[in-house]
């Protein structure tokens, strides 16, 4: 397993940006797929966004499709959310997971969590 840390959550306004940073401890952080996740207030953990090992292949929670967009650094051990044209539905704590092998977009195929950094959209 890889620990992960994220950071970058913050408080913004409505059509804003942030980007969030999710970096990974271990050597094989390029043979790990990197997802994404939220969790907002009174509600389940849902699925945000999701990127392949190799970086090629990535999958959009239908909410964000258009808005956020995934990328990694291997080199850096590190995955990167960025979140564009912000709405305060998009308020919750953002969750960063890796799984070895295959990308995946369910909660329960990723092993490795963070903590999550909060995220607030001001309306």
């Amino acid at each position: 397993q890889v620990q992960l840390v994220e950071s970058g959550g913050g408080l913004v306004q409505a059509g804003g940006s942030l980007r969030l940073s999710c970096a990974a401890s271990g050597r094989t952080f390029s043979s790990y797929a990197m997802g994404w996740f939220r969790q907002a207030p009174g509600k389940e953990r849902e699925f945000v966004i999701a990127i392949s090992a190799s970086g090629g292949t990535t999958y959009y929670g239908d909410s964000v499709k258009g808005r956020f967009t995934i990328s990694r650094d291997n080199a850096k051990n590190t995955v990167y959310l960025q979140m564009n044209s912000l709405k305060p539905e998009d308020t919750a704590v953002y969750y960063c997971a890796a799984r070895p092998g295959n990308v995946a977009t369910r909660e329960v195929d990723f092993g490795s969590w963070g903590q999550g950094t909060q995220v607030t959209v001001s309306s």
